[in-house]
């Protein structure tokens, strides 16, 4: 069993030190309030601080990039975070494995692959992609060992508002609410289950094979916000999903008033197309394959 070390604790992190803790690994968390899961070493400490952060990671065999800016403030907080977690892998030898998600890619036609060049156009996914030609930089020049595992949106047990069938989708629904949806609610959109994130990520923290390139995440066949819905509520037992798209209007009033969703002008174009993840590439290497729906939603019924 190896030491593992999470940088930050919500919603993947979690996921990924309960994963780890079952497998019999060591198990250290990072945040800057010192708050983490139960059952692991927490500490706190400022991911930015190379030096603290490299001796924090010493001895261990992977740096598992966890960390979530606030929304709002991704081009100020991402750079100086990212950097600092790479010098630590750089510094320790630990092999380096980022949570990442799709932005990179920017707007897209069919399918996604890992191969499509990383063309985002927006401020967000430039960011990410520059975290990960970075990354890749340092390992092609043999500096560190470095991978990143790619989802699409979550949903799950502890899945939060910062996604679109968190914490604002799922109780709403099940309460027989009308539950707003910030896109076209019946276009096929890739969903990817928490706990499969932090599978994925285990598995390529400890398999070279995985070093030194992109995977995404197992992940369900895509289906639309409102039969994700529908599947939800029957499998709950709770009235039939009352799911509406805000007006124009609207949407544009919520934009002026609440800065994350303005901020998700950015990526509308993810929910108003299809937005599909190709994820055949992890699962034929590894073996591992995404967590069928029907049980996914009901532990993420179980959760709520």
């Amino acid at each position: 069993m190896g030491r593992h070390v999470i940088a930050g604790a919500g919603q993947v992190g979690k996921h990924l030190a309960a994963h780890l803790l079952t497998q019999g690994h060591e198990v250290t968390v990072i945040t800057r309030s010192g708050n983490g899961p139960a059952g692991v070493e927490v500490i706190a400490a400022d991911l930015t601080d190379r030096d603290r952060l490299t001796q924090l990671v010493k001895g261990a065999d992977a740096l598992h990039n966890c960390a979530g800016p606030a929304y709002t403030r991704w081009a100020q907080d991402w750079p100086s975070l990212a950097a600092a977690l790479l010098a630590a892998a750089q510094d320790t030898g630990a092999v380096l494995v980022t949570a990442g998600n799709l932005y990179a890619y920017g707007p897209v036609t069919g399918p996604m692959t890992e191969d499509l060049p990383l063309a985002a156009t927006g401020t967000k996914g430039r960011v990410r992609a520059r975290m990960w030609t970075d990354a890749l930089a340092a390992h092609q020049a043999g500096r560190a060992r470095v991978t990143e595992i790619r989802s699409s949106d979550y949903f799950g047990p502890g899945a939060s508002d910062q996604t679109p069938v968190g914490t604002r989708f799922v109780p709403s629904l099940l309460a027989g609410k009308r539950t707003s949806f910030l896109g076209n609610p019946d276009q096929p959109h890739s969903w990817t289950y928490l706990p499969d994130v932090a599978a994925a990520m285990a598995i390529a923290a400890a398999d070279e094979r995985a070093w030194g390139r992109a995977w995404h995440t197992p992940t369900n066949p895509a289906l639309s916000a409102r039969a994700l819905a529908e599947q939800l509520c029957e499998l709950a037992a709770a009235p039939a999903p009352r799911l509406n798209r805000p007006p124009g209007p609207i949407l544009l009033a919520l934009e002026l008033t609440n800065p994350v969703i303005r901020e998700l002008k950015e990526t509308r174009y993810q929910f108003d197309r299809p937005f599909i993840v190709n994820s055949s590439a992890f699962e034929n290497t590894f073996g591992l394959t995404a967590t069928p729906l029907h049980a996914a939603l009901q532990a993420t019924i179980s959760a709520t």
